[in-house]
């Protein structure tokens, strides 16, 4: 399995929970590595680029919105298949769906208020880990 980079967020619902530690001790537990953190409030605009994939969905203006509700934490992770493995902590998109014990299963409210988001290809994660972070800002710590 390669070692890949993939961007999560802790979204705004999950860091008003106070539960940043929890999502990442998982993380580390299951063999990622954080090797940058940005906490930051993004604005309305900066979240509708930053979701312009999308744009014209009937969820795309509710989904902005909530992004900039509140602060969220951004974060690379690193190691074996990082991707995947990262989406399967994660859970469910809905988190009435999302297995037990999967991130969304135990700290999530609804599908919109759904505590994390993580890229879902590794050309994905290269284009989201650069909306927030240089190559100065990551250190690979393996």
């Amino acid at each position: 399995m390669p070692v890949q980079r993939t961007l999560s967020i802790i979204k705004p619902d999950a860091v008003g929970k106070n539960v940043i530690g929890d999502i990442i001790r998982r993380f580390e537990e299951n063999g990622l590595s954080v090797i940058g953190t940005r906490m930051t409030h993004l604005s309305a605009a900066e979240a509708g680029r930053f979701y312009a994939v999308h744009e014209g969905r009937p969820f795309y203006n509710d989904l902005c919105a909530f992004m900039s509700s509140g602060p969220i934490l951004a974060m690379v992770l690193e190691g074996q298949n990082a991707v995947v493995l990262n989406r399967q902590l994660m859970g469910a998109t809905n988190p009435k769906e999302a297995e037990p014990g999967t991130i969304r299963a135990d700290h999530a409210d609804s599908i919109d208020a759904n505590a994390v988001h993580g890229s879902d290809s590794e050309e994905n994660a290269a284009i989201e880990i650069a909306f927030f972070f240089s190559d100065l800002d990551l250190q690979s710590r393996g």
